[in-house]
């Protein structure tokens, strides 16, 4: 696949006909459409239907799903594809359209110093600034090595002060409010990220005491950080408080939680402040004394850039997100193709909704109730049909070799590699809440375009938030979810793998 994706690939894409020309995705279906099988179907007629493939997992709450051919739009089957089910993590995919629409495939975040004042001798005249320009990617080994070009320039002292900026995008506490506080995968949002919003908390037994550190940490680098504390406290639960206290991320955690030792990654509220204080560490190993980051709102006029970090391209950061699911990736990615849409946005929701506009006009999607980028909001809402409007509308060959791989499993879960149906496809999982969108290509080679949400909304409403990290029945509904979801795999791989059925 060819990294040079146009912009414009959208609007000239052959499959883009489908939004605007077919009547096969006009409109939903008026009616679950069910395959109408012939006479010599024998074989076909023992493939499990819906109400077959539920009852054996007993899997509650609702499924609904749409499936339909990816050559010509056509809808092969569909149940509940007009209700609304928040998407999860599947939201990702209709994100990753949008930015690369905005935005373009070869599109660079740039990470850069600036300095104020001149420089004499080595000695900036007035101050050192560290500016974000929206890069989900950046690690402390990236600042490393911006601290070492910053030596590298002859650079001594700074006469002024060490300021960060993090405006360029909206500067938010979290993404979703309504989760634990201590979830690693819901971050602060702003312009600069490191290391994905996240600072690595490891505890180890000392005798009677505990030995706590919070790092910057990467597999070259451990900085310690002090924006972000952590204090041990005599009790059982909650395992985790959080507070905003003097300026930095204070943390409690519960004793009776830690065992003899471990770590974990803990979500940074103060993105900036972050940065800020692992590049001074970096610099002070340099030779370069900076003080106590200061934070700005604005940018001053006139200065010199000193050094300016790109990314990598867009596409491969949109592969990862796919692959792994980042969450701080995909509202970063939409705030800034929203950003470069229409300038500056109020917060997340905003930018949402500038998304939710896009989908409608250039994937054809008639109501998408997106609230974020990532899918983890509980308030968006989204039909399997209209999900699957969106997958159709653009050229799979620019969508689908970004989608991980959606291995199918035998009896006891082992993963076949060498399955004739192929899936590739972005899940996504909530509590309660299991996802799976993206392209199959039957055992026979039709590729067809899928969507399928399941949600227990009733079981999901009664979790309060402190049960939200892992709440009871969880893990095992997932699991409940995820073979229904392969057991339609299947199912349709039989049924429409000819494309030789009518359709009812």
């Amino acid at each position: 696949m060819t990294e040079a994706v146009s912009r414009r690939f959208f609007l000239t894409s052959s499959a883009a006909a489908v939004v605007t020309g077919s009547a096969a995705l006009a409109a939903p279906p008026k009616a679950s459409l069910r395959p109408v099988l012939r006479a010599d179907d024998f074989f076909k007629k023992a493939v499990p239907d819906f109400e077959t493939i539920l009852r054996a997992q007993k899997l509650s709450g609702r499924v609904a799903y749409a499936l339909a051919d990816a050559e010509t739009g056509q809808w092969l089957e569909c149940e509940n594809e007009l209700a609304t089910t928040p998407p999860a993590s599947t939201a990702k995919a209709i994100t990753a359209l949008y930015a690369l629409d905005a935005l373009g495939a070869e599109h660079r975040f740039e990470t850069r110093l600036w300095a104020t004042g001149g420089i004499a001798d080595g000695v900036i005249g007035g101050d050192l600034i560290l500016i974000g320009g929206g890069d989900p990617t950046l690690d402390t080994d990236g600042l490393a090595d911006m601290a070492a070009k910053l030596k590298a320039l002859g650079i001594k002292s700074v006469k002024g002060a060490f300021k960060v900026y993090e405006g360029h995008l909206p500067v938010l506490r979290q993404i979703d409010p309504e989760q634990p506080d201590q979830v690693g995968y819901n971050p602060g949002v702003s312009g600069l990220a490191l290391n994905f919003n996240r600072v690595h908390f490891e505890w180890k037994r000392a005798g009677a005491t505990y030995a706590v550190t919070m790092q910057g940490r990467t597999e070259k680098y451990r900085p310690d950080v002090g924006m972000a504390v952590m204090q041990v406290r005599d009790r059982t639960l909650p395992v985790f408080t959080y507070e905003d206290r003097a300026g930095r991320d204070t943390w409690t955690v519960a004793r009776g939680a830690l065992g003899n030792g471990g770590s974990r990654w803990l979500p940074v509220r103060k993105p900036g402040l972050y940065a800020g204080d692992v590049f001074a560490t970096l610099a002070a190993a340099q030779g370069i004394r900076l003080g106590r980051p200061q934070m700005i709102q604005t940018l001053p006029q006139g200065g010199d850039l000193l050094i300016a970090r790109a990314s990598p391209p867009l596409l491969g950061i949109l592969r990862d997100m796919l692959r792994y699911s980042t969450n701080i990736t995909a509202e970063m990615v939409g705030l800034s193709a929203s950003v470069a849409r229409g300038g500056a946005v109020a917060d997340i929701r905003a930018s949402a909704a500038q998304m939710n506009s896009w989908a409608v006009q250039k994937l054809g999607m008639k109501a998408p109730g997106f609230v974020d980028h990532s899918g983890l909001g509980d308030d968006s809402e989204i039909t399997v049909v209209d999900m699957a409007r969106g997958i159709l509308a653009v050229n799979a060959s620019e969508l689908r070799p970004i989608l991980k791989p959606f291995w199918l499993r035998d009896g006891e879960g082992k993963i076949l590699r060498d399955h004739p149906v192929k899936v590739d496809a972005k899940t996504g999982t909530l509590n309660f809440v299991s996802g799976l969108t993206g392209y199959m290509t039957t055992a026979s080679g039709r590729d067809v375009v899928f969507a399928i949400l399941a949600s227990d909304m009733d079981i999901r409403a009664g979790i309060s938030r402190a049960e939200r990290e892992r709440p009871p029945g969880a893990r095992t509904w997932n699991r409940k979810a995820k073979r229904v979801q392969q057991a339609l795999i299947e199912r349709w791989d039989v049924l429409y793998g000819d494309g030789a059925l009518e359709r009812g």
